[in-house]
């Protein structure tokens, strides 16, 4: 069990039920270690660790039947994981570790049930680590907490509804409730969410997205016209120059290391730029290349890296501009003069900017020399088609959507949208992060999807803006939110400036968990509490018509089913769908939508779904197409829906990113035995830890600096904004390959650093990837 590793200001309250910061440690007995990892990324690492998982689940046999034969109606496998694009050629093994994690987790034949929840009180299991408490099983039937004995109770489907009925009911103002959604839930229950939320009368509609690509939507828009990027797998096959960002490919993304692996095969040069040198920066062996894997024979997956110091990526892509530039005054094929007049607006000014910026100005805010910085723009103007692709290491900062809209700068100088092989390529998270934004979970919706909205299902959408997570975190605190509802996902863990978080959902009336498995969100909770368990992604979802399937976009715009093949872990469960029904029913009695008539058939949503959605015409059939199909992307057939109706360069300053003396900048991170809030273990293959997750990677010249040892205990203090700070005692101080004045360390843990008021201006994203601290040798 873990310790409270975690404390917070005397103005700040500490929390009574358990520590503020939940954590796992390591296994009695065991020590922590860190080595250099050394081998490929991927590989027979990969293939030992889900060994591993499919004994310790013990899935010997149905483990591996799933990966044959997952999600998909005609075979393969379709991951409820990540994001990534399901092979173009229809590979039936395009899988990945953290897939098959992912899935046995779900998959368990531990259980949860009446029984545990009688035996373990709310106080107790607040006690217990992260892991200790999702590694119990699968949620059974719906619970009800009772404050009386603390412990949460069965309670029937039919009464759990009408209690979130009645309190929905009870409201004065439907803006009084939040309804957040995590990147797991499906399309059609999305879309009947959203639906709810708006027949109610609220756009409060948080999501993960707030804190994750918030910023890289609205950069996009801006410079594009899209929110979306312009790319699909097919540009990543024929691109002669990758330029891969702020991400750790093999952790986040494990499938784009085939991409990398064939890119190199065919010459593409392909550069990473990151902190820290990450496994899938290096050389890899894809599991399903037999003959690689027999002969342990590794594959590079770079041309070279660049280490920029954290929030240096703007300096360093502006600088790749200037050079750029600058060669097109002797070569004039290195700027795409005709795209640019034909296509663009403000590259005038751009160019100013461009100029203007001393070399010496951008290395010292990159951190990164002029010479290496040359170096990447050679390999830009020297390939044909580019990509850039980029993750949470460029979003989750202050100037995120301005560092976003410098790639889309970059790419516009060589005419590099629009166009096969090349363009911007974000990695979004969850499997369906981006299919809920585009099927209406969206707290700020435009004019145009509200009329289409309210056309398609006879309803009157409200055309005020809502709250993102941040807000919707501030107004429950505050008491302006008294009922919150999340479909999956962990929000206690997931949001930031935890203490803030817990007191938050601990002033609601009512807290409802739409979730698969226990964890910290069920024993952080409003005054009345509901653990509603729904069916997970690889069972059988049994409806009047027959069994379902639900469908869910990647990360590049395509949209395909996804269909269980498992029998449900036990006979109480609901699809997300029907919960969503449920609760509608119970919280708007005069509804004239046929909520019961589509749970019959989700063929009936999609239906609904295509005349209220901009690109879903004839939903159901092109979604039973091979592979699905592709959303319509304006911005690749070079038609733009800005004001201006152009691609739009931006001028944005360059933001001062040098840390003061004597602080740091630290930025969150996932391990690699991790997926977003689950911690599978204590290890982080990829980093050569093991047994430790309290930990912060270090420069080791700061280390010396400081006085702080090889593996020395520190404690971490950081500085709000407002000047409040925020404490984690007695980490361990791991020295590690990462630019001088960085430091890391892994979420949700570190999560309590980073200040509720510490948000982007340009995004509204907590900036986790950029919080300002000091790190001292721990006090005795």
């Amino acid at each position: 069990m873990s310790t409270d590793n975690a404390t917070q200001e005397p103005q700040e309250p500490q929390e009574p039920q358990g520590p503020v910061e939940s954590r796992t440690g390591p296994a009695p007995g065991a020590a922590p270690r860190v080595r250099p990892y050394r081998h490929p990324a991927a590989g027979w690492g990969a293939a030992k660790s889900v060994a591993r998982v499919l004994v310790e689940e013990r899935e010997p046999v149905d483990g591996p039947r799933a990966v044959m034969r997952m999600n998909h109606e005609d075979g393969g496998f379709d991951c409820p994981g990540c994001a990534w694009p399901d092979d173009t050629k229809g590979l039936r093994l395009d899988i990945c570790e953290n897939g098959i994690k992912h899935v046995t987790w779900e998959m368990t034949r531990k259980r949860v049930d009446r029984a545990f929840f009688a035996a373990h009180s709310v106080t107790e299991l607040a006690g217990w680590s992260d892991h200790d408490l999702e590694d119990q099983g699968r949620l059974t039937e719906p619970m009800v907490y009772d404050p009386a004995s603390d412990h949460y109770a069965p309670i029937s489907w039919k009464d759990a509804f009408e209690m979130v009925g009645a309190a929905l009911r009870g409201l004065d103002d439907p803006n009084r409730a939040a309804f957040y959604t995590s990147g797991r839930l499906g399309n059609e229950a999305t879309f009947l969410y959203q639906l709810m939320a708006r027949e109610l009368g609220t756009n409060n509609l948080p999501d993960c997205s707030n804190m994750c690509h918030e910023a890289s939507g609205r950069a996009l828009q801006d410079s594009l016209g899209t929110g979306k990027g312009t790319v699909d797998l097919k540009d990543w096959e024929s691109a002669d120059a990758l330029f891969i960002l702020g991400v750790n490919a093999a952790s986040n993304a494990p499938r784009m290391l085939t991409a990398l692996a064939a890119a190199e095969r065919r010459g593409a040069q392909i550069v990473h730029v990151n902190p820290l040198v990450e496994a899938a920066a290096t050389r890899t062996i894809v599991p399903h290349d037999f003959l690689d894997m027999a002969l342990f024979r590794s594959t590079r997956t770079s041309t070279f890296n660049l280490q920029p110091r954290i929030g240096g990526d703007m300096a360093l892509l502006r600088g790749m501009a200037k050079a750029v530039l600058e060669q097109s005054a002797s070569d004039p094929r290195a700027v795409d003069t005709p795209f640019i007049d034909r296509h663009t607006t403000g590259f005038e000014e751009y160019r100013a900017v461009c100029e203007a910026t001393p070399w010496e100005e951008l290395e010292h805010q990159s951190g990164v020399s002029r010479a290496d910085i040359l170096k990447a723009a050679r390999v830009y103007t020297e390939a044909d088609r580019s990509i850039v692709s980029w993750c949470l290491g460029l979003t989750q900062h202050e100037h995120g959507v301005d560092t976003v809209r410098e790639i889309v700068n970059l790419l516009l100088l060589r005419g590099n949208i629009g166009r096969e092989g090349a363009g911007p390529s974000p990695v979004r998270g969850h499997s369906n992060v981006q299919g809920n934004r585009t099927c209406g979970v969206d707290h700020h919706p435009s004019e145009a999807f509200l009329d289409r909205l309210a056309d398609a299902c006879g309803i009157d959408p409200p055309r005020e803006h809502g709250l993102d997570t941040v807000r919707t975190i501030q107004a429950m605190r505050d008491g302006r939110v008294k009922v919150f509802v999340a479909m999956g996902g962990n929000f206690a863990l997931a949001a930031p400036d935890t203490p803030a978080t817990y007191a938050a959902l601990r002033s609601c009336d009512l807290t409802v968990q739409v979730s698969t498995k226990l964890n910290r969100s069920h024993v952080v909770h409003g005054r009345a509490a509901l653990i509603l368990p729904c069916l997970g992604r690889t069972e059988k979802d049994h409806q009047r018509k027959g069994v379902q399937s639900t469908s869910v976009e990647d990360s590049m715009s395509m949209v395909h089913l996804s269909v269980g093949m498992k029998r449900p872990a036990s006979p109480h469960l609901l699809s997300e769908p029907a919960i969503v029904a449920g609760m509608a029913r119970a919280a708007l009695p005069d509804s004239r939508t046929p909520w019961d008539w589509y749970i019959e058939d989700y063929d009936r949503i999609r239906d609904t779904m295509a005349l209220a959605l901009d690109g879903f015409e004839d939903f159901n059939r092109r979604v039973r197409l091979p592979l699905g199909f592709r959303i319509k992307q304006p911005a690749r057939e070079l038609v733009f829906l800005t004001p201006s109706g152009r691609a739009e360069f931006s001028s944005a300053a360059l933001p001062d990113v040098v840390p003061e003396p004597g602080t740091l900048a630290l930025g969150t991170m996932r391990s690699h035995d991790q997926w977003n809030t689950t911690i599978y273990s204590d290890d982080d293959r990829y980093r050569g830890v093991k047994n430790l997750r309290t930990l912060v990677f270090m420069n080791r010249a700061d280390m010396r600096e400081r006085g702080i040892a090889d593996m020395g205990p520190v404690d971490i203090t950081s500085t709000a904004k407002d000047g409040s700070h925020r404490y984690l005692k007695g980490y361990t101080a791991v020295p590690y390959d990462i630019p001088r004045g960085c430091a890391a360390g892994y979420m949700p843990e570190m999560n309590v650093l980073c200040a509720l008021g510490d948000y982007s201006t340009q995004s509204d994203q907590p900036i986790m990837k950029h919080v300002k601290v000091t790190i001292v040798p721990a006090a005795a």
